[in-house]
């Protein structure tokens, strides 16, 4: 399959001319712990709601859990802090996507129809869809469908995009990605990037936090993306 240009990328634009579906229910999220005996309990059964993406029409995304100790983490030792459950990710360089040191779990979903931009981050990701169906969308051109809640995708630092092809039903994915290095190609070192029809951003790792925020602009007009709006 030829190499796709920029201009035949996804167009994210997304319309909607019919009734917004339901949103997806809130992810209910366990947290175990020890009790002051040291038996396990279920000590946080919490439901997190997912907030809405501006720059990506019809998206929304929702932070689970983030590791900011690095591997293996110190996470099991002490009683659960409630600052725990309200971390989120603080890396400009990786477009506040991915800890410099650990993990973030996330979930993303998409509107009928709706698509993200092409990007890519310094990390490695295990991406498992949960609802509805979901395209991958790769720099070769190529498409590959998920379509069964469980399939998976593990993503080795390469540019990409997600679609949701479904007409009528919102789709869900669940990430973790792990801070890695760069992934390397053609012997040349591959940095963290967003891409549109109308621009290309890359961001080196050593760039201040003020050019690393500024990102890639959907289109002319378009405020700048904040980190953290396009997904995994």
């Amino acid at each position: 399959m030829p190499h796709m240009s920029i201009e035949s990328w996804p167009d994210r634009k997304y319309v909607m001319s019919k009734p917004m579906p339901a949103l997806l229910p809130h992810i209910r999220r366990v947290i175990t712990s020890h009790n002051a005996s040291g038996v396990a309990i279920a000590g946080n059964n919490t439901l997190v709601p997912s907030e809405a993406m501006d720059i990506v029409p019809g998206a929304r995304g929702a932070t689970m859990w983030v590791v900011e100790d690095g591997l293996p983490t110190a996470e099991n030792v002490g009683e659960l802090c409630a600052d725990s459950t309200q971390r989120r990710v603080h890396n400009p360089e990786n477009f506040d996507l991915v800890p410099p040191c650990g993990a973030n779990l996330r979930s993303t979903e998409l509107a009928p129809g709706a698509s993200t931009a092409m990007h890519r981050t310094s990390s490695l990701d295990y991406n498992i869809l949960v609802a509805g169906e979901l395209v991958l969308i790769t720099a070769d051109g190529a498409e590959t469908r998920l379509s069964t809640p469980g399939d998976t995708v593990v993503q080795r630092g390469t540019l990409h995009a997600w679609r949701n092809p479904s007409a009528t039903q919102w789709t869900r994915w669940v990430s973790v990605l792990l801070a890695a290095e760069p992934a390397i190609a053609g012997g040349a070192t591959l940095p963290p990037v967003f891409i549109d029809a109308v621009e290309e951003v890359s961001v080196p790792t050593s760039a201040p936090a003020a050019v690393a925020a500024r990102n890639v602009r959907a289109r002319p007009g378009d405020r700048a993306q904040t980190p953290s709006e396009v997904g995994a």
